[in-house]
């Protein structure tokens, strides 16, 4: 059950408001707040249905204006060839293509005793959070402009929890976090880029970490990208699957051909 909820944290937590979750025999379909957030998971069909699931898919995102979404592929998947069989239709590798599936359920280090992590508690901290988000995941354009048009929903949102590290009286890390019970599903932990090396994502593992214990659910549920996952594993975090990202444009008003 980890391994499934660690490869598909949306699949799972409580649908923050503002999103929608369409579950269906075949497929599981995320979509975020604003029009660029959307990602296919939990995947169990025939490899004969591929080209069937995709028009359903599109068809469905396609009614509610968007024109892409990312499939995340777990190691759970059926079909199991399923990202080959996705990539012969012009589905392409995301940016950072391939995560590991990881669950923590032993107490990681203390970060710098310099840093002070904890939740946000005003809006004020809230946005200084996401803006670490945003510039370490490398945000701009449109994009960017939408999520800051979105920070007061996310604020208001009685699903998700917000966590910061400061360092110098600065918001140097931050991440977001849903509970389940079986522990806080993570998303989006961040350090500024000018921030990196000073101790500041170690700490907010561990402020996540006591939340976790705190609501009694000790153990934390991610997914580690290139980036996070060397850091993650040193803190103590076990592999448990892992999960191929694969980006799938197609306009809002026409679907791409497949087959």
């Amino acid at each position: 059950m980890l391994r499934e909820i660690a490869e598909y944290p949306n699949s799972f937590g409580t649908v923050p408001s503002g999103s929608e979750r369409i579950e269906t025999p075949r497929f599981t379909l995320c979509m975020g707040r604003g029009s660029t957030w959307n990602t296919v998971q939990r995947q169990r069909f025939d490899a004969a249905e591929i080209d069937d699931v995709m028009g359903e898919v599109h068809a469905l995102l396609h009614a509610r204006g968007r024109g892409s979404t990312q499939w995340e592929v777990g190691s759970s998947a059926e079909p199991p060839d399923l990202v080959d069989l996705l990539l012969a239709r012009g589905v392409v590798p995301d940016s950072d293509p391939y995560a590991v599936a990881l669950v923590l359920r032993r107490e990681p280090p203390p970060g710098p005793q310099d840093a002070a992590g904890r939740r946000v508690e005003t809006f004020a901290e809230y946005a200084a959070a996401c803006e670490v988000q945003f510039a370490a995941f490398g945000m701009a354009g449109d994009g960017l402009a939408e999520a800051r048009s979105l920070l007061r929903d996310g604020w208001a949102d009685p699903t998700r929890i917000t966590h910061a590290v400061w360092m110098d009286g600065e918001v140097v890390s931050a991440g977001g976090s849903a509970p389940v019970p079986e522990g806080l599903l993570l998303y989006g932990g961040a350090t500024a880029p000018h921030a990196r090396g000073r101790g500041g994502y170690r700490a907010l593992v561990r402020t996540r970490w006591e939340d976790a214990v705190e609501l009694g659910t000790p153990a934390l549920i991610t997914q580690g990208g290139s980036m996070s996952r060397p850091i993650l594993e040193r803190a103590g975090f076990e592999p448990v699957g892992h999960v191929h990202m694969l980006l799938d444009e197609f306009g809002e008003h026409g679907s791409r051909a497949t087959g």
